[in-house]
Order: structure tokens, then C-alpha cells, then sequence
């Protein structure tokens, strides 16, 4: 059986993912290792023999298209949350992740670990799989070639070894904390829509204007004026039913239809009039709805008001589904490919519409090679650039840091002329999956073997204390000055740290524990710079300690 899955390389790496991956899944004490298990399925299957082993391009492709995938779907949220806090957040969190190296320094010096080990305790104290990627990188263009089997194993033990905590000890360290302030997590829901959180349910409501103020206003100003987050849908004026665009004016005694979420929905009621008992959004004579995807290359990429559809069909989107998010389009709300929206039109007009939108299932599972390829190329070749970090050192963002920096631009890009960038919501996830799962089963096959061997040496006890230090150490830290100093609200500020540990089981224990969207808000704001620093970081510890 070991010389058959050592001759199969294939047949190795799908065994370890069909193993590790249901494992990930099973829940203890409410948390999960998810798809990380596959690391340790990995180990303990190479820990049989050192002849299994996986080539080094199945790692490489998988952490390629992990870090571009991710940086695609983080792009235009990254650079939009530096309008807000995000700079502030961030910042917070450099500050933090250069305390830990600092600590991983002291650390190698004072107990003797090997500077190819402190790396990666480095990258698996603070659960990165890129940095580790970059440390192994770094690793084959400094290491003597007899050095070279030895040096690329160390890494890879000490991440296993230190993995662990760095995802239990975070979880810990945030549900003590936030016993001993005796944060009220109920109390910040109300903050839900001033901290920018997303997804909260849409409702529709009816109402007839009443207040002599808002006559003769135009709904653009309207909504401008009071930060509304609502759509207008339908007016009933005089018997005529019509769907509203931004240059109307409101008369005494319109009926109109509302989207939006409930605190929204409220405010617009009382400003503009009276609750009516009117369903507008169900009167189907005149105007038909359908739900379209959007999979047209015209379409995808361009702002709802530069599609024109109301001069060209007076048809109105009315709600827009990225994948289980539902959005309030605006005039500057950017579609992707995948997006499904729903859009009110006439019955003569709606087979023309659809056709412009191209609601193509198939269309929108595919991926375009050219842009895709393009893209990667240009990664890639970002990573080898030398970076000079003063005293005669120079790193590199290498395939892990290249590729996700130059998806970042493109994502918040979305397209330059014909060339669309984005990828299909449903595309992205499980290309975003498959490469993960294929890093983490070529990097523990890898070491399996030389991991065990630490452990029964008893070698990796310290290794493993040390990153449990600085797990705790650097999450009080963050904790303390987020909370304490700059007064971040803790729902975000969990979601903040799971960011900077690029860690997915620690936002789904912030998830359970908020029951809202705020700790997604401040996971999307760090996850970017931390990934991209702890990438610069892991180097920069391995050089000075080399």
C-alpha cells in the first residue's frame, strides 16, 4: 500500500483530502478545525514512510489559487473600507503582527530554535498558510543544497506544532476577555447599521405621501438629504401605476412601494407619510419581475446606471443576490458576473432585457482562461521583484504575496475595458476551496514524517510552549488597545482578529457569538494587509535569524 500511493502521487493527494476534509467539519466545544484538518491528515499519512511524499508544484498550484481567489473577492471591499475606519483598523493590527515577530525573534534567541523552525512557528502561531508558503520559498533560494531537505521539513513541523493553539488559544483568549469587561454584545447590535455591516434581511413597504415638506422634492434628493438606504420601486399616481427613478418629484397623495431593511424602511415612512395597506410590488398587469443572472461580458463590471435600463426599456433592478447576500442596488452599485437580479419591466419588454443581462446558468460557471491566466502571470512575476527592507536585506512577496497584492487592484477594478477581471461568485469559492485543500495536503505529506520524528524527540515541546506565548500575547494585545484604547466595538474588533490571524474558524466562533454580520465587516477590512505582512514578516524573521 506505501509503495503504491508513493508511485501515485494523484491517488496520495485525493486520499488525504477525502480523509481530512469531512474530519475538519466535526464540531468540539462548538469549533471546528475545518479545512485545516486536511494539514494534519497529511502529517500523520506521511508520518508512515519519508518515500510519500507530493511534488512541490501540487502545493505551489494550490496556494496560488487560494491567495488570488481570495484577493479578488476582497479587492474593492479593502479599498473602500480606507474611506472609513479601515486605515485605523489596520494599522492596529501591523502594529500588533510586528509585536509577534518581534516575540518569535526573542523567542528563537533565548530557548536556541533553528531560524527555518521560528519561522514557522511564526506563520502557525498566527495560522497563515501564505507565510509559511513564503518561508518555503525563501527557503530553497538560501539553503545549502545538502541543508535543503532538512531546512524545507522545519517549517512545516513548527506550523503543524503551533497550528493548533494559534486557533484554540485566540477563541479562548476572546471569549475570556470579553467575560472579564462583561461586553453586552446585545447592547452593540444596535450599532449593526453605523458600523457598515451587511446583509441584513430587505422588506418591502408601502406608504402615501402626507407631509407637505417632501413635495415637489426629487427622489435623488430625498434620499441623499436623509441617508436612506431604500429603493423606490412602484408609484400610484391618479390611477397610473409607474416605476420611480431618481428625477421624479413627490406629489400629496402618491402611493409608492419601498425596499429596504426595517430600521430604513421606518425613517422613510415617517419623513415622507402614512403606512398604507396598498401591495404595489404584487400588481403584475402592468409591469412584470423576474430573478436574471447575470452573465453577459456587456453587463458585468459596469455600474447599474451606466446599463441605461430605464432609458432603454424603463425597466428597474430592484434587488441584487450575490451569492447568499441580498443587495440594495444604487446607481453606482457594480454588477459581477454570477449576481442574480431581480428586475421589473413590461411584459413587452422583459425577453429583451433578460437577453441583455444573458441569464445563462452555464455562462456563469465558467471562467475566462485569458483574463484569469493574465492575471496569475502578473502575480507571479510581482512576487519575484527583490524588495530591500534595509541592512543589506532583501525579500520577496514570492507566489503567495505577488498574486494576492495584484488581485487586490484587479478586484476593486472589476474590469478595464473589455477585460473582466472578477470571477463568478460560485467559481471563485470552489477554486478558492480546491486550492487551499491542495496546499495543505502537499505541505503535510511533506513533513509527516520529520514531524513525527520532532515530537518523539521531545525537540518540539519548546517550539510548541512558545507559540502558545505568543498566540495569547499578541490576541490581549490587539484586544486591549482595540477595545480599551480606540473603542472598536468587540463584534467588530472579533471579526478584526480573526482577520489578523486569516483565520476562518475564528470568525465562525465570532459569528456564532454575535449572531450578526458585524464580525464579517471587520474580518474583510484586515484580512488583506495581514495576509500581505505576515508574508513580509515570516521572511524577515528567517533572514535575521539565519
Amino acid at each position: 500500500m506505501i509503495q503504491l500511493l508513493a508511485n501515485n502521487p494523484l491517488l496520495l493527494l485525493f486520499l488525504v483530502a477525502a480523509i481530512g476534509y469531512p474530519l475538519g467539519r466535526i464540531k468540539i466545544g462548538g469549533t471546528s478545525l475545518g479545512v485545516a484538518a486536511v494539514l494534519f491528515v497529511g502529517l500523520a499519512i506521511g508520518s508512515i514512510s519519508p518515500d510519500l511524499k507530493l511534488p512541490d508544484i501540487v502545493y505551489q498550484l494550490g496556494l496560488v489559487l487560494f491567495v488570488y481567489t481570495i484577493g479578488l473577492s476582497s479587492g474593492s471591499l479593502f479599498f473602500s473600507s480606507f474611506r472609513h475606519k479601515g486605515l485605523r483598523d489596520n494599522l492596529l493590527i501591523a502594529g500588533v503582527l510586528v509585536f509577534a515577530a518581534g516575540l518569535t525573534l526573542a523567542g528563537a534567541r533565548l530557548f536556541h530554535i533553528q531560524a527555518a523552525s521560528a519561522a514557522g512557528l511564526f506563520a502557525g502561531s498566527l495560522t497563515n498558510t501564505p507565510a509559511l508558503a513564503a518561508v518555503l520559498e525563501h527557503i530553497k533560494v538560501i539553503a545549502p543544497p545538502a541543508l535543503y531537505d532538512a531546512m524545507h521539513a522545519q517549517p512545516v513541523v513548527a506550523y503543524s506544532l503551533t497550528y493548533p493553539m494559534g486557533v484554540i488559544g485566540m477563541i479562548v483568549t476572546i471569549y475570556a476577555m470579553r467575560r472579564l469587561w462583561k461586553v453586552d454584545l446585545a447592547r452593540e447590535n444596535d450599532q449593526l447599521r453605523d458600523m457598515g455591516a451587511m446583509n441584513e434581511p430587505l422588506y418591502s413597504r408601502n406608504l402615501i405621501v402626507t407631509q407637505p415638506s417632501v413635495v415637489g422634492h426629487t427622489i435623488s434628493d430625498l434620499v441623499s438629504a436623509n441617508e436612506w438606504n431604500v429603493l423606490f420601486g412602484r408609484i400610484r399616481r391618479d390611477d397610473q401605476l409607474m416605476l420611480a427613478n431618481g428625477k421624479m418629484r413627490l406629489e400629496l397623495g402618491d402611493c409608492l412601494s419601498l425596499l429596504g431593511t426595517r430600521e430604513d424602511l421606518d425613517s422613510a415612512v415617517r419623513a415622507l407619510g402614512e403606512p398604507s395597506e396598498a401591495h404595489l410590488e404584487l400588481d403584475l398587469n402592468k409591469y412584470d419581475r423576474r430573478r436574471i443572472f447575470v452573465s453577459s461580458h456587456q453587463v458585468a463590471g459596469k455600474r447599474v446606471a451606466d446599463l441605461d435600463l430605464s432609458g432603454r426599456w424603463g425597466a428597474l433592478v430592484t434587488r441584487v443576490r450575490r451569492g447568499d447576500m441580498e443587495i440594495i442596488p444604487h446607481g453606482d452599485t457594480v454588477l459581477m458576473l454570477g449576481d442574480q437580479v431581480r428586475v421589473v419591466a413590461s411584459h413587452e419588454c422583459m425577453d429583451e432585457v433578460v437577453a441583455f443581462f444573458g441569464d445563462s446558468y452555464r455562462a456563469v460557471s465558467e471562467i475566462d482562461i485569458l483574463t484569469f491566466g493574465l492575471g496569475l502571470a502578473v502575480g507571479l512575476l510581482v512576487g519575484l521583484i527583490p524588495i530591500p527592507v534595509g541592512g543589506g536585506i532583501t525579500i520577496e512577496l514570492g507566489i503567495a504575496g505577488g498574486p494576492l497584492l495584484v488581485a487586490l487592484v484587479l478586484g476593486a477594478l472589476g474590469r478595464t475595458g473589455p477585460m473582466i477581471w472578477s470571477l463568478p461568485y460560485s467559481a471563485n469559492l470552489t477554486l478558492r476551496q480546491i486550492g487551499l485543500i491542495f496546499f495543505l495536503a502537499g505541505v503535510g505529506v511533506r513533513s509527516g514524517y520529520a514531524f513525527v520524528s520532532t515530537l518523539v524527540s521531545g525537540s518540539g515541546t519548546v517550539i510548541f510552549i512558545v507559540g502558545t506565548v505568543i498566540t495569547i500575547l499578541v490576541s490581549l494585545t490587539a484586544l486591549w488597545v482595540g477595545y480599551r484604547l480606540l473603542k472598536i466595538p468587540y463584534s467588530v474588533l472579533m471579526g478584526i482578529l480573526a482577520g489578523m490571524q486569516t483565520q476562518p474558524a475564528v470568525l465562525g466562533f465570532a459569528l456564532e457569538q454575535t449572531h450578526n454580520e458585524m464580525p464579517n465587516v471587520g474580518y474583510a477590512t484586515v484580512y488583506p494587509v495581514a495576509t500581505i505582512l505576515k508574508i513580509v514578516l515570516a521572511q524577515v524573521v528567517l533572514t535575521l535569524l539565519v
